[in-house]
């Protein structure tokens, strides 16, 4: 076990220095000068020259990665290129919020996937688990921009439930703050809880054609405490894997979901850093992105073995 757990972290070093290189790179074959946008396009030759000096553009490539790595390690992003404000305590800010609709997000998606999906699997030969299938292969392909605007026109607008966008933060007015929260939280939940009962779905199907079921229903299990019992934790280990995909696809689609409900998120943050051109405030913020995929990834391949004995045997890999 310690051998496994050594080999995922250093999997998860070299995977996050690997991003670094790759995030680095891909930001400086953008065109654009980030000098000329802040200073605009009437600026002289040797003003946007003296700026690009002040920022350290001048330097060479790999100078300018390994500046930016040290602060990466150090926890000090520099400063923004078009506002001259800290990005750190900006990212910071911006991820709190991210991160509170992300997991309220997920909260949903499992409280819908796994009760459907489990009765979905149990009933499959019979007309509501076909409904239920259907009904979700339906919201798989919804998304959920268009998911948060049709709750918008019915919660918010016809029915003047729910305000329409917006955000409150919690320390001010709880209650205020989940009105806000609740509809762009249904938007990525409810396709995201789409998708994975259709894998809770086939897991407890794969599970319930077993052996070891046949086996525990011939000892006089009825169908549900034998699977209950026995299946239970062999089914969950392929829906661990879908849930930290989705963990990740929440994180990049809540890009969108803060576009649509006006949320000072993360992904509101990168939206306006790529309009303003100020790509160290996008190379900080992708890879604040990245850094929380494989952190997921990570924890993901350490429950594994929290969830399947075998793995904890001396040498399991």
């Amino acid at each position: 076990m310690a051998v496994r757990f050594v080999s995922r972290l250093a999997v998860f070093a070299v995977s996050l220095l690997a991003s670094t290189v790759l995030v680095f790179l891909l930001m400086a074959i953008l065109p654009g000068d980030p000098a000329r946008v802040a200073l605009g396009i009437n600026a002289s030759p040797e003003a946007v020259e003296r700026l690009r000096a002040n920022y350290g553009l001048d330097r060479p490539l790999v100078v300018q990665y390994f500046d930016w790595l040290r602060q990466l390690l150090t926890a000090d992003l520099g400063k923004s290129y078009i506002s001259g404000a800290p990005m750190a305590p900006q990212i910071a800010d911006r991820f709190q919020v991210t991160l509170i609709l992300v997991l309220v997000s997920m909260v949903i998606a499992v409280a819908i996937a796994l009760p459907l999906g489990f009765l979905a699997a149990v009933r499959h030969r019979n007309v509501s688990g076909v409904v239920l299938s259907g009904l979700s292969q339906v919201g798989v392909s919804v998304p959920a921009f268009l998911a948060g605007i049709l709750l918008i026109a019915v919660l918010a607008v016809q029915l003047g439930w729910l305000p329409a966008g917006g955000w409150v933060p919690p320390a001010r007015d709880p209650g205020d703050f989940l009105r806000h929260l609740i509809l762009p939280a249904l938007s990525l939940g409810m396709v995201q809880g789409a998708v994975l009962t259709r894998y809770v779905r086939s897991s407890v199907i794969d599970v319930m054609r077993e052996d070891y079921i046949r086996t525990a229903r011939a000892k006089g299990l009825r169908p549900l405490p034998a699977l209950l019992k026995h299946g239970l934790r062999n089914a969950a280990i392929p829906v661990v894997t879908v849930l930290a995909l989705q963990l990740a696809t929440l994180l990049i689609g809540a890009v969108v979901v803060e576009r649509v409900f006006v949320i000072p998120g993360l992904g509101s943050l990168l939206l306006d850093s790529v309009s303003n051109r100020d790509l160290l405030m996008v190379q900080n913020v992708v890879m604040v992105l990245v850094v929380a995929v494989l952190l997921v990834n990570l924890l993901v391949e350490l429950l594994y073995v929290v969830i399947d004995p075998r793995l904890r045997v001396a040498g399991g890999r």
